[in-house]
C-alpha cells in the first residue's frame, strides 16, 4: 500500500472534515487505496494559519495544537483521480488528487516521506486488520 505525508491539519480535513482533494504541485498516476500520513513537523504559527483556511464549521472540530496527531498514519482513502481544476471548495491547484471514501484508523506511529511512499509491511498489516 502507498502512502501520502500530508501536513497534520490537512491530514485531520482529510480524515474528519471531508477534505477530498490534496493540493500537490505535481501530477500522479497512482490509483486506489492510500494510508494518510500527518507529518513530524508542524510549528504553532503553521497550525494558526491552517485552521484559519479550514471552513468555518471544522475550526472549532480541530483538535488543539497540542493534542494534534503527527508523526503517525491517521487513516485510509481511496485516490480516485489526479486532476488540474475541481468545483471542490478544497481545490487549490495545481494538481488535486481527488480522495474519497476516508476512514480513520487509531494512529499508528510511523516515519513519513516526500511523495508516494511504500508503507512498512507491518504497519499495512496493523491498517488492514483496522479497517
Amino acid at each position: 500500500m502507498k502512502a501520502i505525508t500530508v501536513k497534520p491539519v490537512w491530514a485531520w480535513a482529510i480524515i474528519h472534515a471531508g477534505k477530498n482533494i490534496e493540493n500537490r504541485s505535481w501530477r500522479t498516476h497512482i490509483r486506489g487505496p492510500i494510508a494518510i500520513h500527518a507529518s513530524k513537523n508542524l510549528t504553532q504559527s503553521e497550525y494558526e494559519e491552517s485552521k484559519k483556511r479550514l471552513p468555518r464549521r471544522w475550526r472549532k472540530e480541530l483538535p488543539e495544537y497540542k493534542d494534534l496527531p503527527r508523526g503517525v498514519i491517521i487513516g485510509v482513502a481511496e485516490l480516485l483521480d489526479c486532476v488540474t481544476e475541481s468545483k471542490s471548495r478544497w481545490f487549490e491547484g495545481d494538481y488535486g488528487f481527488v480522495l474519497k471514501n476516508q476512514r480513520p484508523v487509531k494512529p499508528i506511529p510511523c516515519a513519513g516521506a516526500l511523495g508516494f511512499w511504500n508503507l512498512p509491511p507491518e504497519i499495512e498489516r496493523k491498517i488492514k486488520r483496522a479497517i
